[in-house]
């Protein structure tokens, strides 16, 4: 939950030895409604140690937020999770 649409708080983690062999390459967040649909994107390696990031981002209003993780085997991780915004940051102004 967030009050304010425009400093969302987003922390990403994903499970992986992030070894020279095994490691996630990439980090996508997607909107589900913001004006602009991809909202970061992070390149990640096993020099990280770690495959975590964190952020804040601008949401219009409360919607569905994707974080889509690209392993070095070419396969593919996501989560979803809803977050409630009571005021929002981005206005399409159409």
């Amino acid at each position: 939950m967030a009050d304010n649409g425009s400093l969302v708080p987003i922390q990403i983690q994903v499970q992986s030895p992030m070894s020279e062999q095994d490691h996630v390459t990439h980090i996508y967040l997607l909107s589900q409604r913001n004006p602009v649909t991809q909202m970061a994107v992070f390149q990640l390696g096993p020099w990280n140690g770690r495959a975590e990031v964190s952020t804040r981002v601008r949401l219009a209003g409360t919607q569905e937020v994707l974080a889509l993780a690209r392993l070095s085997n070419g396969e593919f991780r996501y989560k979803q999770m809803e977050i409630i915004v009571t005021e929002s940051a981005c206005v399409d102004a159409s």
